[in-house]
């Protein structure tokens, strides 16, 4: 814990102890990754992260807008916190993310006991929008309407000390009509790939074995490097990931999330030749019907879709490839809907995040005609979730008697303290339970190979003696509780650190 000395009084010093911080997240990786920039924001500034279970004196929520409920998930918990709020004045809530940035003048009017509303391209504001709230006791909202630094300049605190997100991108600049990311995070912007290699290789010092490149459309990278004087170079995220493969220490390299209408050759070439790249693979199809493609304006069809699995498979034969699908989308019929699951059937995804269509204020889908009954969506639903749960199990099922090299994961199997089973995954991203036996101790980080003996359509099982024990420098790290931190930071001048707080005696709750 960080001690802050008060002004001597009578000559004697004063205990004082850092304001803590709790960030609760909501959404995709983007929003994750963010958080992790947010905590290092606040650490930097002076806040420690609050320990598990206890009240922080400032929450921050990083929304998501995407799914229809995340408005009342969001209001529901500010209104538990409305109590202590009031109980406690000096505690502090934020409001940051999609749903922020979106609803910018609806927060502080459903709950106007929050103190601090920021948007998606201003996470760097924070701090001083805390310390501006707390100085002036009045609400702050500042909502950019444009990327105002690029977020990985800003510090981050990361959560693994093995694998980590890496932004290559932020925005889009697809105009797809069921979704709102590009009204909300703006057109595409890229990094330099010296920027992007760099923040890789610093992680890689300091201990982390995987990095996640990411991006709203990774295979889209280097278009807003492109100008009247310097066409695109479309070979550029194929060139990205080949560059990562010369990263000493570097051990795995993932992506998400590519767009099939810019798929191209060179990157499954450059999947294949580069020996640290996994042999995975998650390409959103959404929906297996051309006619409701055109409607998402999704700028590819089933045929050019399947045609891409299949030169994956030809190029990497044991690539897990995931997808995302979109059922109940406006005007579809029970054949377009059929066509989809008759695209997931031939595609035989290793697993598939399906959602029901969620109508959305501001995209063009939520204004279309022929919006589908709930009922009707709910059994489609489940029909598709049936077929592609079979699909699974069976691609896992083929999976037993195979030997797999697992990355050591923390807090993954909900049941692993029972079976006393511990977990990790496999190259391809499967989740594997396995049996850690011995005497010498496994740690998070660490990587283990092993055979697999059972399978479920959400997971694997290894029950069997382990092959290899591989002690790592990030399990070393993640023993110490030491986990790599990022960022330079903007530069600009604070308001000096948090007002501290006097050390609680007794409860504070």
């Amino acid at each position: 814990m960080t001690s802050m000395v008060a002004p001597q009084t009578g000559g004697a010093a004063l205990d004082r102890r850092a304001r803590t911080y709790q960030v609760r997240t909501y959404g995709c990786q983007m929003n994750v990754h963010d958080s992790e920039r947010l905590s290092g924001l606040l650490e930097a500034a002076g806040y420690q992260r609050a320990d598990e279970g206890a009240d922080a004196d400032v929450v921050v929520f990083n929304t998501c807008a995407v799914r229809e409920n995340a408005d009342n998930k969001l209001y529901g918990n500010l209104s538990h916190l409305a109590p202590r709020k009031h109980a406690e004045p000096d505690m502090q809530i934020a409001v940051g993310g999609c749903l922020a940035q979106k609803d910018r003048e609806t927060v502080l009017r459903k709950a106007p006991w929050v103190d601090v509303v920021f948007g998606t391209h201003n996470i760097g504001s924070l701090p001083a929008l805390l310390d501006r709230a707390r100085h002036n006791r009045v609400a702050q909202v500042e909502i950019a309407e444009a990327l105002q630094e690029f977020p990985s300049a800003l510090p981050a605190s990361r959560e693994s000390s093995y694998a980590a997100w890496v932004s290559i991108s932020v925005g889009c600049n697809n105009t797809c009509t069921f979704c709102i990311v590009p009204a909300l995070r703006g057109k595409e912007v890229d990094r330099r790939p010296g920027d992007v290699l760099a923040e890789v290789r610093s992680l890689v010092d300091q201990g982390v074995l995987e990095i996640t490149l990411l991006g709203q459309n990774v295979n889209a990278y280097g278009v807003s490097f492109a100008d009247r004087d310097q066409p695109r170079d479309r070979g550029a995220f194929a060139t990205l990931l080949r560059a990562c493969g010369s990263i000493d220490g570097l051990e795995r390299v993932r992506f998400t999330s590519p767009h099939p209408a810019e798929f191209t050759d060179d990157v499954i070439e450059a999947m294949a030749e580069t020996p640290n790249v996994c042999p995975t693979l998650h390409m959103p199809l959404q929906s297996g019907s051309d006619r409701i493609l055109r409607a998402m304006r999704r700028s590819y069809r089933a045929e050019r879709y399947l045609g891409i699995i299949e030169r994956v498979r030809a190029a990497i034969p044991h690539a897990a490839i995931t997808t995302d699908l979109i059922v109940g989308f406006p005007g579809e019929t029970e054949e377009d809907f059929q066509a989809t699951l008759d695209v997931a059937a031939a595609a035989r995804f290793a697993t598939a995040f399906t959602f029901q269509y969620s109508k959305r204020p501001g995209t063009p889908a939520a204004d279309l005609d022929g919006q589908i009954p709930k009922a009707v969506v709910s059994e489609r639903y489940q029909r598709l979730i049936e077929l592609q749960e079979r699909i699974s199990l069976e691609e896992n099922a083929a999976q037993i008697g195979g030997t797999v090299e697992l990355l050591v994961a923390t807090g993954e199997g909900r049941k692993d303290a029972s079976t006393a089973r511990m977990s990790g995954r496999a190259r391809d991203g499967r989740l594997v339970h396995f049996a850690p036996g011995g005497t010498e101790q496994i740690r998070p980080g660490d990587i283990v190979v092993t055979t697999v003996t059972g399978a479920a359509p959400h997971h694997l099982i290894a029950d069997a003696t382990l092959i290899e024990h591989r002690r790592t420098r990030a399990g070393d790290a993640h023993a110490a509780g030491r986990k790599p931190r990022t960022g330079v930071g903007l530069g600009m001048p604070g308001l000096g650190a948090p007002e501290a707080r006097p050390e609680a005696v007794g409860c504070t709750r």
